[in-house]
């Protein structure tokens, strides 16, 4: 019996190493510092204005409503200042890119939109 355990457990060990070098390290550092620039907008720079404030909200319903996009896309930020919306975060393809800026620009009217989404790369 407890020669069966001690072969679990080793099999065990072996099959997580096996999965901690298939999955790469996750590094943000380039995207923290361009983050922490000030070139980009991020959540902070969100308008307080009501106007600014109902375009976000729109849009991000319009988005959350489209059962088509992944939750990865529908979690992309939308900030919304003096008029001007900003598209961030991944999506996962083309598609996803091009359908958020539609239904952006459908909520938000004649406001300008600058979309900075990134369609992840394929693993």
């Amino acid at each position: 019996m407890k020669q069966i355990t001690i072969s679990i457990c080793c099999l065990s060990l072996f099959t997580l190493s096996a999965l901690a070098q298939d999955t790469p390290a996750a590094d943000n550092t380039s995207k923290n510092q361009r983050d922490r620039s000030g070139e980009t907008r991020t959540s902070g720079d969100q308008s307080n204005s009501p106007e600014d404030v109902q375009i976000t909200a729109t849009i991000r319903r319009a988005i959350v409503q489209d059962h088509s996009l992944s939750a990865t896309a529908k979690n992309v930020k939308i900030i919304t200042a003096d008029g001007v919306v900003t598209l961030r975060g991944p999506v996962q393809n083309e598609a996803e890119k091009t359908k958020i800026a539609e239904l952006a620009q459908s909520a938000a009217g004649n406001a300008k939109i600058d979309n900075q989404l990134e369609v992840k790369a394929s693993e």
